[in-house]
């Protein structure tokens, strides 16, 4: 039996955090003005920092993006059926389904794991009220021909864009694409606040609305005007995100530079298929999905593990699999079968060359 030796254990994710001094000092003021949550000076100041990274006019802070993603689909006040994917993680559904709509689920197209807007016009019914296409991995859903269907049948479009902090295209930011675009600042995404998510969005008018549902639909001093929940960002969340904006563009460049050799390494191997670059996208390096089409992914899976790697079957399962729903997969299946067949890999900025190399001689000597 051979006896492996494991040195360090590679984790898939590692959250980024600025140094410990820089972090302090942003805070020191909360110790002078006590003010640790309503929309203080360090959520401001995110929110405007944000809104000039993000090239995007109007944007809220949120405590998480599930909260915001339930927020805007009570905001805009939609009855009926909503066409998304399963292939995402649960909260997109879980949204949908906690504010009394129906998903309507679509296939996927095999390339970048979004939806298949070729498939969408048939699903297409009086009820439906909005699309919520997913960016997968910082992968873009064709926001064009989706742009086209949505003012087709006047319809809501609604992007959950966890995945794609600062990504572009054609010059255009994705905060811009859609009628409203729901951002994840967990901790294991590019840019984090520890916890915490925004909306951002074209119409102005949206701002007051998604401050109130927020906020307890409390526009001021003893006056309630909306039932709206809890979902405020707080000042140590936001002072998080304002240390971190200072780092995201070098962490980025970082991942991209681990991503690369990944390609070169795993690039042209046969029995796995990679995501090519999309076209004229400044991409942000998200995520390492790597598809697994001769050898079992678990195989894969348990030997990176054996080997003190941990990857992630990421998206496992389809959200249309859950017991707690009772939905099918059966207009699914090429999502279906990437969700058995894929893992997202090690990557973060302080990743090393060398352990992408432990990560990938490990799946080449299992190919």
């Amino acid at each position: 039996m051979e006896c492996i030796i494991i040195k360090e254990i590679i984790n898939v994710a590692k959250s980024s955090i600025p140094p410990f001094e820089e972090y302090c000092e942003e805070i020191k003021s909360i110790w002078t003005n006590h003010w640790l949550t309503n929309m203080g000076e360090k959520h401001n100041a995110l929110e405007n920092k944000l809104m000039k990274y993000l090239d995007t006019k109007h944007i809220s802070l949120f405590t998480n993006g599930h909260l915001a993603l339930e927020a805007i689909l009570k905001v805009l006040d939609l009855n009926g059926e909503v066409i998304t994917s399963p292939y995402t993680f649960a909260s997109t559904t879980h949204a949908i389904v906690r504010c009394g709509l129906k998903p309507v689920f679509c296939d996927i197209e095999p390339d970048y794991y979004t939806i298949d807007v070729n498939k969408i016009e048939a699903l297409i019914n009086k009820n439906t009220c909005a699309i919520m296409p997913i960016h997968v991995y910082g992968n873009l859903a064709d926001n064009e021909a989706l742009e086209a269907l949505a003012k087709k049948y006047n319809l809501k479009l609604i992007y959950d864009a966890a995945h794609a902090f600062g990504v572009f295209k054609n010059g255009l930011s994705v905060a811009n694409m859609g009628d409203v675009s729901m951002f994840s600042f967990h901790a294991t995404k590019v840019f984090n606040t520890i916890e915490g998510g925004a909306l951002t969005y074209k119409d102005e008018a949206l701002k007051q609305k998604i401050d109130l549902e927020k906020n307890f639909g409390i526009p001021g001093h003893d006056k309630v005007v909306y039932s709206g929940g809890n979902a405020k960002m707080n000042e140590f969340q936001a002072a998080m995100g304002i240390c971190n904006l200072k780092y995201v563009d070098q962490n980025i460049e970082a991942r991209g530079e681990l991503y690369n050799h990944y390609m070169q390494r795993l690039g042209g191997k046969q029995g796995i298929k990679l995501c090519k670059p999309q076209a004229n996208v400044k991409p942000n390096y998200a995520y390492m999905p790597v598809l697994f089409e001769s050898v079992n992914r678990d195989v894969v899976f348990e030997a990176l593990k054996l080997n003190g790697i941990n990857a992630r079957r990421y998206f496992y399962p389809l959200t249309n699999t859950f017991p707690c729903y009772n939905f099918t997969a059966d207009n699914t299946p090429i999502a279906y079968n990437v969700s058995k067949s894929i893992l997202t890999l090690p990557l973060y900025a302080d990743l090393s060359h060398e352990d992408v190399d432990r990560v990938c001689d490990v799946i080449i000597k299992e190919l």
